[in-house]
């Protein structure tokens, strides 16, 4: 079969327009196309992409860092001050990267060179920005943390960050928003370093934090004890009530440091909170829920709803929600009908002892010797009557064989 003269004239207009889109690309200035701007996919694809991209299994693979690489070949660019390219969004994408920030970083101080991560620039001209504006940059350019760091990597796309992330949220935090880039510091050194990092997004809860029984002795006395955010919510993996039944299992939190009788010791806080807790209706009940329903919230109070959550202040703190002044508010949220003496009926995490709650302790107490002695006492009867009764009955026996 022939094949039609304008099948043959098409083929040939294909092929020159393929051919001068190549030279175009080759010779055209860095990230730019034929018609002098950037391409980049609609923002509303750029998280499904990234999403695309991070799940797949083809992950390029890099060597091990090798010290005798040096970065001077990009740094002779890209260690020029003021080194700018403009985003389509009218947004300046900074290229300049300092070497001395960068030398002093955790890479810098491997000897990690520019191309293991940047593993898609082979020299110059580098491959064209396909990003919008500097947001779509870090996105697309993240995942190159995952070669190196892959088990984090996998660890963070079942967090609300990710989960965020994939829902089309080009705002959620991805490593480098946590990490930094060229820039990156050991994450927990200070320790005050960590909610400082979550403060970037969650300016309003650090607040909080800061000012609470925790974040107080973090921050302004460098206490290492206390947790920060990462302790509650996980590292990579973070969790929050938005993604899992957090509040269920938050006394199982709390419990990390308040039942640990090592660490309480240095502060004089008894464990028994956890214990009380556990023991009394509330906790009894949450417990049972856990087991019967793990997926579902209960309607039980656990530690925060009471005591706060980044907020938590000292009980004795005229503020606290525990503060005996303060108490009967916090019983209302779940008690409406609660009155004045409704939160006498709480130990306050006291186990019952002469010098808290003496009269609960004695009435205790009492009952302790009462039952026990009671049933005591029956038991010993009936077991010496039955004794005398057998005696009884072998000696008639005897005196009838001996009539």
């Amino acid at each position: 079969m022939k094949n039609h003269p304008l099948q043959g004239k098409l083929a040939a207009a294909v092929g020159a327009a393929l051919l001068v889109a190549a030279a175009l690309f080759f010779i055209s200035p860095p990230g730019a196309a034929a018609d002098g701007k950037l391409v980049a996919p609609p923002s509303s694809q750029v998280a499904a992409e990234v999403m695309t991209r991070v799940q797949a299994s083809s992950l390029p693979k890099l060597s091990p860092p090798a010290q005798n690489i040096d970065n001077e070949s990009c740094l002779a660019c890209h260690a020029t001050p003021g080194l700018t390219t403009e985003l389509p969004s009218g947004e300046l994408l900074y290229l300049t990267i300092d070497r001395a920030t960068y030398n002093d970083s955790v890479h810098g101080k491997l000897g990690y060179a520019c191309v293991q991560c940047h593993t898609d620039i082979t020299g110059f001209p580098h491959p064209e920005v396909t990003a919008q504006n500097r947001r779509e940059f870090t996105l697309q350019k993240y995942t190159a943390c995952a070669v190196c760091h892959q088990d984090k990597y996998q660890a963070t796309l079942d967090s609300v960050h990710q989960k965020a992330l994939a829902a089309g949220d080009t705002n959620a935090a991805v490593c480098t928003d946590c990490h930094g880039a060229h820039d990156v510091q050991p994450p927990d050194e200070p320790r005050t370093r960590i909610p400082q990092t979550c403060e970037r997004c969650h300016s309003q809860i650090y607040d909080l934090y800061k000012d609470s029984v925790h974040g107080a002795a973090l921050i302004g006395e460098g206490n290492p004890d206390v947790p920060t955010c990462i302790d509650c919510h996980g590292v990579h993996d973070v969790e929050g009530p938005s993604n899992s039944p957090f509040r269920l299992f938050s006394p199982q939190i709390c419990a990390r440091c308040h039942a640990d009788k090592e660490k309480m010791a240095k502060y004089g806080i008894s464990t028994d909170v956890f214990d009380t807790y556990l023991s009394d209706f509330h906790g009894t009940t949450v417990v049972i829920f856990e087991a019967i329903a793990p997926d579902q919230e209960t309607n039980k109070p656990v530690c925060v709803d009471c005591h706060g959550v980044h907020d938590i202040l000292p009980p004795d703190n005229p503020n606290s929600t525990v503060m005996q002044a303060n108490l009967l508010t916090t019983c209302q949220k779940c008690h409406p009908d609660a009155t004045t003496n409704f939160p006498t009926a709480w130990l306050s995490h006291y186990v019952p002892s002469p010098q808290h709650f003496a009269l609960v302790y004695y009435v205790r107490l009492f009952y302790q010797i009462l039952i026990p002695g009671l049933i005591g006492g029956m038991l010993f009867f009936v077991v010496v009557d039955g004794v005398r009764r057998l005696r009884n009955r072998q000696n008639r026996r005897k005196e009838r064989g001996d009539a």
